[in-house]
């Protein structure tokens, strides 16, 4: 597969409620088809989220979307655009990021929350010092993080809820 410039195709999803900001690195090919985040069925994210705040688990956009505004929950991620292989983080370079001003200016973020090791270097590599805020680094929901089980995932995210 040939590494392609890429414009992050999703727009942030959050409202004047969300307390909580959680950004990825950059959507994967299923998500940038599917035009909303964690779009691959094998990511864990939604299942997680779903436990977190013990709701069944939303699978369209429109559902993932409510989901996430009602539990004041914003979501995004790190990178506007980039060159990547795939899905791959590990291949990303020409790293261009997307400006959480207007989330942080519209919307009362207690914390910040990044999806795995890679989300956490690019934010604290690009972003950190223009938002001058601290992310907390979560396992990563990635079907790649095989390490984390579902159930281990759970009580790790927890704290998106409990506000930690």
């Amino acid at each position: 597969m040939e590494a392609s410039h890429i414009i992050h195709p999703i727009p942030p999803t959050y409202d004047s409620h969300s307390e909580v900001l959680i950004l990825g690195s950059f959507p994967s090919i299923k998500s940038r088809e599917m035009k909303y985040f964690y779009g691959h069925p094998q990511n864990r994210f939604w299942r997680v989220m779903a436990a977190v705040f013990e709701e069944p688990v939303p699978m369209s956009v429109e559902e993932r979307h409510a989901f996430l505004i009602r539990n004041h929950v914003a979501a995004w991620d790190v990178i506007a655009s980039c060159t990547i292989t795939g899905s791959s983080d590990s291949s990303i370079r020409d790293v261009v990021v997307n400006d959480l001003s207007e989330i942080l200016k519209t919307a009362p973020i207690r914390r910040i929350y990044v999806n795995g090791r890679k989300a956490e270097e690019y934010y604290k590599k690009y972003t950190q010092g223009m938002t001058g805020r601290a992310a907390i680094c979560l396992p990563s929901t990635s079907p790649a993080n095989a390490a984390w089980s579902l159930e281990r995932l759970i009580p790790a995210w927890q704290r998106v809820r409990c506000g930690e």
